[in-house]
């Protein structure tokens, strides 16, 4: 844990909004002391492509989270996400050198795992141990000391596009703030939402958000493996706009208000008032219908994250079911849809593990802020989020700082 006292920031650079969590070390815990909030306009799919706009909206968020935490922010963790991150897993063997395992066997053995080619384009964010093998000795999670010959490791990559992680790094620093690490979103939110047993039972992590849906799978208390749909709440946005041919301000607010997934429960007799386009009178229309154009997409969303759960083999590692967060979390009836398509257990999963204004937080829209404060307190103390690239993506970040002070 870090020293007492410290400040770590995670800030989650969203599709639909930027948030900002200022979180305290005291002893222990993690007092959460700050956070701010406001909508993102500068993504798409989790992808910066307008800076400035991202660049206003995270100074806002920032200034808010620093106003309620009384500090002043300029180092954070930042979440990344989108289409163009990729995970896969890798398998090394070394020789054990001397009679037992050292750290110096784990890092060579880490580094013959991930010496697999990856394209000029793309960099190593996360190397991330799932298991070690001394000889014919399978589930260890720490092998040094352990007497043997042989030395294998499973681990996961996870490796993500130059550009755009540039360009989140780039929108935080003219916006004022240095980026300590960047991390999977999927990963940050696991550290706050998922319990010990879920962790090591095995479970689906869905981060529901507004541009994408982050799957993460856990077992044995190690991730196994990630995927990013780039679909997400604003398609359920915009299938309502369409639909009910409504502005897209008002389809999200009526999401919001009146949308469910199932849209069997809903009485015939229920309406809802929908705006008109371009000055046009308002109309009363029934909320069937609502229901009948969320409840098919969120099936599509879910349908193409189970197919991918198959094609990875990972069915086997989910048996203690399915956890939702993110803002799409919040939609009714996504719980009791998601546990009839999946057929396994599911739940909410709200921010834990740390004080302060938890009672703030316990909304699954704060779930990657949370995580990535954990993650950041976190970093000296968990082998899983310690290992990292040399060379790689740790590199890249200190190439970038280095540009950016020249360029002052």
């Amino acid at each position: 844990m870090n020293t007492n006292g410290d400040i770590i920031v995670g800030l989650d650079i969203g599709t639909t909004k930027i948030c900002a969590v200022v979180g305290e070390v005291s002893g222990n815990e993690i007092h959460i002391i700050g956070i701010g909030t406001h909508p993102s306009t500068g993504l798409r799919k989790g992808v910066v492509v307008n800076i400035d706009a991202t660049v206003s909206s995270i100074r806002k968020a920032v200034e808010e989270a620093e106003l309620m935490a009384g500090c002043e922010i300029s180092r954070v963790y930042a979440g990344i996400a989108g289409g163009h991150i990729t995970g896969f897993n890798s398998h090394g063997i070394i020789a054990i050198k001397g009679p037992e395992v050292t750290e110096a066997d784990v890092e060579r053995v880490i580094e013959a795992a991930r010496a697999v080619a990856i394209p000029t384009d793309r960099e190593v964010i996360h190397v991330l141990p799932q298991e070690f093998i001394v000889d014919d000795h399978f589930g260890i999670q720490n092998p040094v000391g352990m007497a043997g010959v042989r030395l294998e490791t499973k681990i996961h990559i996870v490796t993500g596009a130059v550009a755009s992680a540039h360009n989140i790094v780039k929108c935080c620093n003219k916006a004022g703030l240095e980026v300590i690490d960047i991390v999977l979103e999927s990963l940050a939110s696991g550290e706050t939402v998922l319990s010990a047993e879920e962790r090591e039972l095995g479970t689906a992590l869905m981060d529901l958000g507004g541009g994408t849906t982050d799957l993460a799978v856990f077992s044995g208390n190690n991730i196994r493996h990630t995927f990013i749909l780039p679909l997400g709440g604003n398609n359920l946005t915009n299938d309502i706009a369409i639909g009910l041919r409504a502005p897209i301000a008002d389809a999200e607010r009526i999401k919001i208000k009146h949308g469910t997934c199932l849209s069997e429960e809903i009485s015939p007799d229920e309406e809802i008032e929908v705006p008109g386009m371009a000055g046009r009178e308002s109309r009363k229309l029934p909320r069937q219908i609502l229901g009948e154009i969320i409840e098919p997409r969120a099936e599509e969303i879910f349908s193409l994250i189970k197919r991918e759960i198959y094609r990875a083999g990972m069915e086997s590692h989910i048996s203690s079911g399915i956890v939702l967060t993110g803002g799409g979390a919040m939609l009714h009836g996504i719980t009791e849809l998601c546990e009839s398509f999946f057929n396994l257990p599911a739940r909410i999963g709200n921010p834990k593990g740390v004080g302060g204004l938890k009672d703030v937080i316990q909304d699954p829209n704060f779930a990657t802020a949370v995580g990535l404060v954990l993650y950041g307190a976190r970093q000296d103390e968990n082998s899983q989020v310690k290992v990292k690239e040399k060379g790689g993506f740790a590199g890249i970040l200190a190439k970038m700082k280095e540009w950016f002070k020249n360029a002052i």
